[in-house]
């Protein structure tokens, strides 16, 4: 636990002094694309402090002045699976982007979206040293979070205090200098798979960059794709990737729960590629430009050419018609739907003052998609893209870049975690179970 809590206040650090050099390079290491972007941060904006990640934070305080994507090879589930071609894949997204930036970057800020995510809530109290809040009040309210046993071999990725509550005042996002006697704090905790966070690391280092920071991509593309009446009343932001749907629950602007899936857009095209026979890069192009959900009267008649290069004439003259090509994507679709609306009803969605869903992420451009997903799911439904940021290239405007996008709003205006204070040394948060998302139905 401790060795944690020393590791990302070094990896704060290296991300502040990343910052006053100028530029530092975000990554989101996916399962089909490996995105980079490049951040120049520069004004008398760039150390304003803000007060957590609204969805405008950190506008003006930088630019993209850089961006390169290529394919993903070696990763798996949002997991490193093949080091050398994961490696190898980094390398050539992180100099495209540096070659377009026309600047060197040593400093990296990375999202991950597999490691089986594990959320939960916690909270503590504590008695006001004087009479007024100070940082230190703080570092011992956080310490006094009763930490659950989370297992062997995995550890904390994020450590929100989400709520603070003085007296008999609730609802706090920032208590300090405040006057009161009783201070008691609610914090999100998401832990992943230890080996995931490693080998991610290590193909870092290999290429030669440091690690300033870390987020889960269900965050990251949360906070770039809901906006901020969504962040600030309840929204869940389903991010539908090519190996892993991230799912996050955002309420008043920090995330309270997430959770992933592991299926996404390269299962719909796997489907393709067996039921009609063909190559999975041709199926992907099938999937890209015909692909649908809902299949109308008008799709028995709209014929497909499947193509081919095998040779054999008759085979390569096949066709299939648009409603046969719906009929293989759709229980794909339907089972991944099936899935979220399985986390966000364990997670307790149902209980949120507003339900609003956004769909993001590349598997989300499936046309028809939002429909079906409000009639699964129950609720609102809306597709959506990520922020418009300084100096983003239009290629990378679209919903596949959300994770990405959200990772720079997170570099620039990083929220308030359990370690950026300073805890007493003997108050490491002792262990005992306290199950998840529990308190949001009687917080709020």
């Amino acid at each position: 636990m401790k060795d944690l809590y020393q590791s990302q206040r070094a990896m704060r650090n290296m991300r502040q002094a990343a910052m006053q050099r100028g530029v530092i390079a975000i990554l989101d290491v996916g399962t089909s694309k490996i995105a980079c972007l490049i951040l120049r941060f520069d004004g008398p904006e760039r150390f304003r402090d803000s007060d957590g990640v609204g969805s405008m934070a950190g506008q003006s305080a930088f630019r993209v002045i850089g961006a390169a994507t290529t394919r993903s090879r070696g990763v798996r589930f949002g997991e490193v699976e093949a080091m050398a071609e994961t490696e190898r894949a980094i390398r050539t997204a992180v100099q495209a982007a540096q070659k377009m930036a026309n600047v060197r970057v040593d400093h990296v800020i990375a999202c991950l979206g597999g490691g089986m995510p594990r959320s939960y809530g916690l909270d503590g109290q504590t008695g006001v040293e004087g009479t007024v809040v100070t940082e230190a009040d703080i570092g011992r309210v956080l310490s006094a979070c009763d930490v659950p046993d989370y297992g062997e071999g995995r550890e904390v990725l994020h450590a929100q205090p989400i709520n603070f509550s003085l007296d008999h005042r609730t609802g706090m996002a920032d208590p300090r200098g405040q006057i009161g006697n009783e201070l008691s704090c609610d914090m999100h905790m998401l832990t992943v798979e230890a080996a995931t966070i490693r080998n991610l690391l290590h193909c870092i280092n290999r290429c030669d960059l440091e690690l300033a920071g870390l987020a889960s991509s269900a965050y990251a593309s949360g906070i770039s794709a809901l906006v901020e009446d969504e962040q600030e009343l309840g929204a869940a932001c389903i991010d539908m990737g090519g190996g892993t749907t991230s799912i996050s629950i955002f309420m008043r602007k920090h995330m309270i729960f997430a959770d992933t899936v592991r299926m996404g857009g390269d299962h719909v095209t796997g489907d393709i590629s067996m039921g009609l026979q063909v190559p999975l890069a041709q199926a992907e192009r099938i999937k890209t430009f015909y692909g649908g959900v809902i299949a109308t009267g008008m799709d028995d008649r709209e014929m497909i050419d499947v193509g081919g290069e095998t040779g054999d004439w008759e085979r390569d003259r096949r066709s299939v018609s648009r409603a046969e090509l719906i009929g293989i994507i759709r229980p794909r679709v339907e089972e991944i739907l099936e899935e979220v609306r399985m986390r966000l009803d364990a997670a307790g969605f149902e209980h949120l003052p507003s339900q609003q869903i956004v769909l993001t992420g590349g598997a989300s451009q499936i046309p028809g998609l939002d429909g079906l997903a409000s009639r699964i799911l129950g609720h609102q439904v809306r597709l959506g893209r990520p922020l418009r940021v300084q100096g983003l290239p239009q290629a990378a405007t679209g919903s596949a870049f959300s994770a990405a996008v959200g990772l720079s709003l997170f570099a620039a205006h990083p929220q308030d975690e359990w370690w950026d204070f300073d805890i007493p040394a003997e108050k490491y948060p002792a262990r005992s179970l306290r199950r998840a998302v529990r308190w949001f139905k009687e917080n709020w």
